[in-house]
């Protein structure tokens, strides 16, 4: 496997990695997140063209996962990460994520942030364990704030949700 830029042509199927990776939620719940449409194709190439859209290849050419990152206040802010469910519990989110951060460093940013689900398994207690905190009220930057009222305008906020940080 191996981590690299997504090419214009594979943008479909990092929509087709969302819509499988969206699947589990529907057994917690939450069918709106299942049922929510991936990121437009013209959304996905603007983060390609910036050089944050990053995916895995699982070495034939199947991509298995991807992550969308942009700076948001000296911070990688990952917007999206996703992992295919057939490829699930193998670390792939784990790669990716030290790949942006090694990258996020090397550019001279501070930290790695996101926002996410609080109680859905593989979310904020995922990204507890591998080194994030949640942010308080306090905390959070008019940016990150911006991003949680977005996403409640997307109806997101029909369940808890929190923003995380990981100094790095």
């Amino acid at each position: 496997m191996r981590i690299r830029s997504a090419e214009a042509c594979e943008l479909p199927l990092v929509q087709d990695i969302e819509r499988a990776a969206g699947e589990p939620f529907r057994s917690l719940g939450m069918a709106a997140v299942a049922d929510d449409d991936p990121p437009p194709l013209d959304e996905l190439e603007r983060y390609r063209r910036s050089g944050g859209l990053w995916v895995t290849d699982a070495g034939d050419g199947r991509l298995v996962a991807y992550l969308l990152t942009e700076p948001v206040d000296g911070a990688a802010h990952i917007e999206q990460l996703s992992v295919h469910p057939d490829f699930a519990r193998r670390g792939l989110g784990r790669e990716l994520i030290g790949h942006l951060a090694a990258a996020a460093r090397a550019g001279g940013l501070s930290a790695l942030t996101l926002t996410t689900f609080t109680d859905v398994p593989w979310n904020a207690p995922y990204y507890t364990r591998i080194g994030f905190r949640a942010l308080g009220e306090d905390e959070l930057t008019e940016s990150l704030r911006n991003i949680l009222k977005a996403e409640a305008a997307h109806g997101l906020d029909r369940w808890p949700r929190t923003c995380m940080r990981r100094p790095l």
